[in-house]
């Protein structure tokens, strides 16, 4: 009789945890310390959505990280020349080995780093703000998707004199990396235009709905 009560006990003690909500994704604590290697990026993304769906621009003070949630505030210090500037996480990279952000144009610039394109930096978790996601379905013309992001870097000159709105746009699945050559239509009718001309011009294309 016993071990029936106790078979029925361990029964509704399982029944009551799997019944239970979810624990709330808890935000990195202030205070949370990374040092390692910082780059930067700008122009050839300027104006195209980040992984957040906010749009990037170059001007404001973001950046992006592997894994700290967006709007996450982040303090980066240059331990090179000790300068200091507060970014906020909307974006996911660096996808290169043993960098740990990319910050937007502005705040390297902040950080005196444009010309070296790479510093040593502490990074510092000193709050958090919400991100603006990008209202609304937008489409995307896809022309290429490379291993290889030298490969992407050439399709993208290539096209940037005939198609201004050319980006490159890093995607991670698992531990590989594509850079994906990207173009972004405002509407339907823009996209087939625009694949249209690509196609004509001898590229493959592919119209995304994201």
């Amino acid at each position: 009789m016993s071990k029936i009560i106790a078979g029925l006990i361990a029964v509704l003690i399982i029944l009551l945890f799997s019944c239970r909500p979810p624990a709330p994704v808890s935000l990195p604590a202030k205070g949370y310390v990374e040092t390692g290697l910082a780059s930067w990026y700008g122009p050839e993304f300027h104006g195209r959505p980040t992984s957040s769906r906010e749009i990037f621009n170059q001007h404001d003070l973001t950046a992006a990280h592997r894994t700290l949630p967006f709007g996450t505030v982040v303090q980066v210090t240059n331990l090179e020349n000790g300068r200091q500037v507060n970014v906020r996480i909307n974006d996911r990279g660096p996808f290169i080995k043993d960098r740990i952000i990319d910050l937007s144009y502005a705040a390297a610039r902040m950080l005196d780093m444009i010309g070296p394109g790479i510093a040593r930096v502490r990074l510092e978790v000193v709050g958090f703000e919400s991100v603006k996601a990008q209202s609304g379905d937008a489409y995307f013309l896809q022309v290429g998707s490379f291993v290889n992001p030298e490969r992407a870097r050439a399709l993208y000159l290539k096209l940037q004199s005939e198609f201004p709105s050319v980006f490159i746009s890093p995607f991670q699945s698992g531990q590989q990396t594509f850079y994906r050559v990207r173009l972004k239509a405002d509407s339907e009718m823009e996209a087939r235009s625009l694949a249209e001309r690509l196609s004509a011009a001898g590229h493959p294309v592919l119209i995304l709905r994201e």
